[in-house]
């Protein structure tokens, strides 16, 4: 019996140096292609492809009949406030590329990492349902929904499988804080480090927080799932202020943190926290780690 083959694009980051080791430990054929890989060590049993996303002839190469294809690259930061030309053709343009090449290949399914800490824009609904609709107030946000809807529309026209994972605030190990991305790594590097935490506004946003196993639990089962449902919220289903998040690294420091306070940003969404009941009746998925003990195994790898 042949192996199952996945091929994770962005596959050197944070989301896909765990996705590509527990793909492998779970038995694939694993290959990772990326502009970089942080940690090659970490992927020592997979096979790296190093590539320019917007590249698509090495992203057709890179691709194989029946293979899970997961799909984590992106070009825009979230809290970016202004749309350029750089963020379609880094991110948008390519993906369209890839789903080209694709169909072409005859992949098996296409898993997409969404955001749902920025597609709903500032819901009304809290906890935010994946019937509401997406309304972007970022360019991350707008490049994410236009992934989403060219995934719908590959399906519908091509008959191209796919899923779209809208993911809360992920954290855990192999997540370094390179371009101030990851609110909890970039906190944890520089409490670690003596340095001031910036804080953007009082305090007082909400995110919804999700442990990078959790994430990666319901990145295998959607690769897998025949259910009609195609979008799921992956997330806690909790709200933490950054004041929380604070407060929870000080203690588990066990020692203050000092703040560097800031004006608030008009890009960032002032409550999100995501209903994750589909997952659970679908997927079968529930988060597993608690935000205590995930911030606890967060803070020791940082520390390793």
């Amino acid at each position: 019996m042949s192996r199952r083959s996945a091929i994770v694009f962005g596959g050197g980051g944070f989301i896909g140096t765990n996705l590509c080791r527990r793909l492998a430990s779970s038995g694939y054929e694993v290959r990772a292609f990326g502009h970089s890989c942080l940690f090659p060590q970490a992927l020592a049993e997979v096979e790296w492809i190093s590539g320019d996303f917007a590249d698509r002839s090495a992203v057709a190469r890179a691709l194989e009949p029946g293979a899970i294809v997961f799909h984590l690259i992106h070009s825009t930061l979230p809290h970016a406030a202004s749309q350029s030309s750089s963020d379609t053709q880094g991110t948008i343009t390519p993906t369209l590329g890839l789903l080209d090449a694709c169909r072409t290949a005859g992949v098996a399914r296409v898993v997409f990492v969404s955001s749902g800490g920025t597609v709903y824009g500032n819901a009304t609904h809290i906890p935010t349902p994946e019937t509401t609709p997406s309304a972007p107030i970022t360019p991350y946000a707008l490049s994410n929904v236009a992934i989403e809807q060219s995934l719908a529309l590959c399906h519908k026209r091509d008959g191209l499988e796919y899923r779209v994972l809208r993911a809360g605030n992920p954290y855990g190990p192999f997540q370094t804080a390179n371009r101030n991305q990851g609110v909890i790594a970039t906190m944890i590097k520089r409490a670690l480090g003596g340095d001031k935490i910036d804080i953007w506004g009082d305090g007082s946003v909400v995110r919804d927080f999700v442990y990078i196993d959790d994430l990666i639990d319901a990145l295998l089962l959607s690769a897998e799932t025949n259910s009609h449902h195609r979008i799921f919220n992956i997330a806690s289903g909790r709200g933490r202020s950054v004041s929380e998040i604070i407060a929870a690294i000080a203690e588990a420091l066990h020692r203050p943190v000092e703040i560097n306070w800031l004006p608030g940003r008009p890009s960032d969404v002032a409550v999100s926290v995501l209903a994750i009941d589909r997952a659970k009746e679908v997927l079968g998925w529930a988060p597993k780690v608690g935000f205590v003990e995930g911030l606890e195994r967060t803070i020791s790898w940082w520390q390793r």
